[in-house]
């Protein structure tokens, strides 16, 4: 077992031209879960009735920037890094180009309708079901259609996805807004945003794989785009019409396409032997690089997510090179993944986390629970909200344990 445990660490290092199997870093999964433990964490501080300023997003306008407003682009990084590795390992398994094409559609088509879901629901006015059970409904929903389930599929199988659409399907007929309309679209939301993210940034990697020089390009011209005056990608290309497809004028897409570019970097200077002399002085000078780019960026534009600023990309992008390159050191090289194995479901199964936090708050509506008034401020409230954090965690592992888990 633990030499297995080796041998996929040593693979994944290997520069890949075509032919070296591709196994995902174990420290890209350790990055990945404590992203999504902190969002779980820093959601469920937003309940609190007074919490520090700085744990918050901070609002339009404002030249601030709060620990959320680094956790959401941190997963979108870590995305694009697993980006190269996921599409290169089915391409090697022997799946044609339009094979993986069509994944990625497919995976971009379950991340938009969530997202939209998730994030519009709420909108919902007059309604034969009160809103928390279509909460509820919808995360049912959501597992019965993309649920990870066994590989001999039968007609159970078909028949739990079917009743999953059916619901969906369902709620958008029953649905009524606040001033009577139908279902209608009001944000992508998280996971909307993620899925546009994801689909540009694989759209690149299919052309460009694990060519670094091509993957350079890519995320120089993104982050360029978004750089220029009257700045943002749509902006750029005359897109405006499109606009509402690529949430923050394409700096999200940004944030995933400098990811992918740094996981084809580790994938080619990766050994654990040179990290010393190769991994770790590259990634030290792409975090120079992106505070000297913040630096710059801080005398034209505020930093603010909200604003999606140029300062708030560069600034980013240089607390993420030198998180990994912490995180890379104690997994890969001084090989103390464990540390983090209480947080591996949030690594492997991130969108299950999400769902059940949200399932949860719906679940506690409907039942009129309130914690007890101390758990709801000060220090005590920050311990509540983190052991909620690490229990989602928990349930989580335990539906894997039964084979219950979000994939797509």
């Amino acid at each position: 077992m633990a030499n297995d445990k080796t041998a996929r660490k040593t693979e994944s290092k290997k520069p890949t031209g075509g032919g070296e199997k591709i196994v995902r870093l174990e420290s890209l999964d350790v990055f990945r879960s404590i992203m999504l433990f902190l969002l779980i964490f820093l959601y469920d501080v937003s309940t609190l009735k007074s919490a520090p300023s700085w744990l918050f997003d901070s609002p339009k306008g404002r030249d601030q920037l709060g620990l959320l407003d680094v956790v959401l682009p941190g997963f979108l990084f870590a995305m694009g890094m697993a980006v190269p590795y996921a599409l290169e390992s089915r391409r090697q398994k022997g799946d044609p180009l339009w094979s993986v094409s069509l994944h990625v559609v497919l995976r971009t088509v379950a991340l938009l309708v969530m997202g939209v879901f998730i994030a519009n629901y709420e909108a919902i006015g007059e309604s034969a079901v009160p809103k928390e059970w279509v909460g509820v409904g919808l995360v049912v929903c959501f597992f019965l259609i993309w649920n990870d389930y066994p590989k001999a599929k039968g007609y159970l199988v078909y028949s739990l996805r079917a009743i999953g659409i059916a619901g969906l399907l369902w709620f958008l007929y029953q649905y009524k807004a606040k001033g009577g309309g139908v279902f209608s679209f009001q944000s992508w939301g998280d996971l909307g945003v993620i899925g546009w993210s994801y689909l540009l940034c694989a759209a690149v990697i299919l052309v460009t794989r694990f060519n670094l020089l091509l993957s350079l390009v890519a995320a120089a011209v993104a982050i360029a785009l978004c750089t220029l005056p009257n700045a943002g990608i749509i902006k750029q290309l005359h897109l405006h019409q499109w606009a509402f497809l690529v949430p923050g004028g394409g700096v999200h897409a940004a944030f995933a396409l400098t990811g992918a570019m740094t996981g084809v970097l580790v994938n080619r200077f990766g050994e654990k032997v040179n990290f010393n002399k190769t991994l770790l002085p590259l990634l030290l000078g792409l975090m120079l690089g992106a505070l000297a780019a913040a630096y710059w960026a801080r005398h034209h534009w505020v930093i603010s997510r909200a604003d999606a600023t140029p300062t708030w990309l560069f600034t980013c992008c240089a607390i993420f090179f030198a998180l990994f390159v912490l995180i890379f050191w104690i997994t890969d090289v001084a090989g103390k993944g464990r540390w983090f194995k209480f947080l591996f479901p949030a690594g492997v199964a991130s969108l299950s986390c999400y769902m059940i936090s949200h399932l949860w708050y719906n679940i506690q509506a409907l039942g009129g629970w309130d914690y007890p008034k101390m758990l709801n401020d000060g220090l005590l409230g920050l311990l509540r909200s983190l052991i909620f954090s690490l229990a989602v965690i928990g349930i989580v592992w335990l539906l894997m344990k039964i084979k219950v888990r979000l994939k797509i």
